[in-house]
């Protein structure tokens, strides 16, 4: 939910990204870091064991710590 005073402007750029990372992450099972963008790498949810994510992302992840694996976005 976003909430903005009426005095204050939106940022429909910011509105598109979040309608964005939330239908790639309601298809995919991944998560989007800050500031991210269609098409920069995500994060594959800790829900998915390593086994389900050799299927799910053949092009392999970066583990920058056992519970955050960072991959390309899914098509």
């Amino acid at each position: 939910m976003l909430t903005y005073p009426m005095t204050t402007g939106r940022n429909f750029d910011e509105i598109l990204r979040v309608l964005d990372s939330m239908q790639l992450t309601a298809k995919h099972k991944v998560a989007t870091p800050v500031n991210w963008k269609p098409g920069d790498d995500v994060i594959i949810v800790p829900s998915v064991s390593d086994e389900d994510a050799k299927a799910m992302f053949p092009a392999g992840w970066k583990a920058a710590k056992p519970y955050l694996r960072v991959t390309r976005q899914p098509g």
